[in-house]
């Protein structure tokens, strides 16, 4: 399904960013742009049978957050308020000067505060349940990461957190644009964020098969649409917009970045982990986003694709990608220098685009050395490509067959 065609452009006027690739915005663009892989081994993760990840190792939570602040802090929510600030500091947004009762929080996540649950459980078991941490339940929740941008920007709106696994990023951006259409809303931060590198998580991905074993050489283990793919390499990030009323990012004079054209969701109903064989369900939620946004398929020009790096994901989406789009599009998967963010994924991968669309680049796909030969499309690789680009789409999936797709135009 998707939501009810309005053709009410939503505006992106601001981006924040913090991911392996780097702390901010430029940083994280320059490395995606240069196709150079960040996964490496993880010593967090000694000890399990995949120990590599792709860490935001730019960031210190001592350099964003006054002493005694950050330890009351999950990771994820660390993340997500140092992308939120960035987000609405190139928005041109004053939180001190705004109505905050007409600025809303969406964001999406997978895990939540996944490390803290962990640090927490082992403490109760190792010294007792008289020695956790009485802030366990204002740091673990998934809700409390849209709580704390809430606090810290004063917005008073509607304050909520998508959970559609590795779709909940567009599904955050999807509902934001909902809440703007309706009124709701003036503003509205949207995105998502995860920090699931833990040790727990991590091994039970590798229990069920999803992660890449190539443990001897991690800069070369996510490796999207290659023949030689075997899994994917977990991350942690966070990825934040700032969504506007497309006249009233006019009307105050605001750089527009992009537009938000259309969103799509769908579920395949179909298994917990594996994709639909023939890609329905993601078929729906690219149909529907294109219908939504009242472009045809021949208009697209590039695509951001979930590619995840597994062996069932990358083959099914290209299926999907050729049946609907033809081979027009140029298409990336930049999980192949980041990783794979889970629920904050879609939501990096969203700013990624927008700067695509704005530099005329599509960045390379990393590591894409022999194309696996049952996916017939244009994948870019090597470097990034120069071209004319005003229609590009984001797709993301997610384990339960959640589906999400956005796309978005030229600002």
């Amino acid at each position: 399904m998707s939501a009810p065609t309005s053709r009410q452009e939503t505006a992106v006027t601001g981006l924040g960013l913090v991911s392996p690739a780097g702390l901010g915005v430029p940083g994280n663009w320059e490395r995606v742009l240069s196709g150079a892989p960040t996964a490496a081994t993880d010593p967090e993760l000694a000890g399990l049978p995949v120990d590599i990840s792709c860490r935001a190792a730019a960031y210190r939570a001592d350099e964003h957050f006054a002493p005694g602040q950050a330890w009351k802090l999950d990771r994820v929510s660390q993340l997500a308020l140092v992308a939120a600030r960035e987000a609405v500091a190139d928005a041109g947004l004053d939180p001190a000067t705004w109505d905050g009762a007409r600025v809303g929080v969406v964001l999406g996540t997978s895990m939540g505060g996944m490390g803290t649950l962990e640090a927490e459980h082992r403490r109760t078991l190792e010294e007792g349940p008289a020695w956790i941490s009485p802030l366990v339940w204002v740091m673990a929740p998934v809700n409390m990461i849209a709580a704390y941008l809430a606090i810290e920007l004063g917005a008073r709106g509607p304050n909520l957190v998508t959970a559609t696994a590795c779709a909940s990023g567009p599904t955050a951006i999807g509902t934001a644009r909902q809440l703007l259409a309706s009124g709701a809303c003036d503003v509205v931060i949207a995105g998502g964020a995860d920090a699931p590198v833990t040790p727990m998580t991590m091994a039970g991905l590798a229990q069920m098969g999803a992660l890449s074993r190539r443990v001897d050489d991690p800069a070369a283990a996510s490796r999207p649409f290659d023949t030689a793919r075997d899994g994917m390499v977990v991350a942690e990030a966070a990825g934040v917009v700032v969504l506007e009323r497309l006249e009233d990012a006019r009307a105050r004079r605001a750089r527009v970045r992009a537009r938000v054209l259309g969103y799509g969701a769908s579920a395949d109903a179909h298994h917990p982990s594996a994709p639909h064989p023939e890609g329905e369900g993601a078929e729906r939620a690219l149909r529907a986003a294109l219908a939504d946004a009242g472009v045809g398929p021949g208009e697209v020009d590039h695509v951001n694709a979930h590619g995840s790096s597994t062996p069932l994901n990358d083959v099914t989406e290209a299926r999907v990608l050729r049946r609907v789009l033809g081979e027009r599009a140029a298409v990336t998967s930049t999980k192949g220098v980041t990783g794979h963010a889970l629920g904050a994924a879609g939501a990096i991968e969203t700013v990624y685009t927008v700067l695509a669309l704005e530099d005329g680049l599509v960045p390379p796909t990393a590591n894409l050395e022999s194309l696996d030969h049952r996916i017939e499309i244009d994948v870019v690789a090597k470097e990034a490509r120069k071209a004319p680009l005003e229609v590009a789409v984001s797709n993301s999936f997610g384990f339960g067959g959640q589906n999400g797709v956005l796309v978005l135009g030229r600002g």
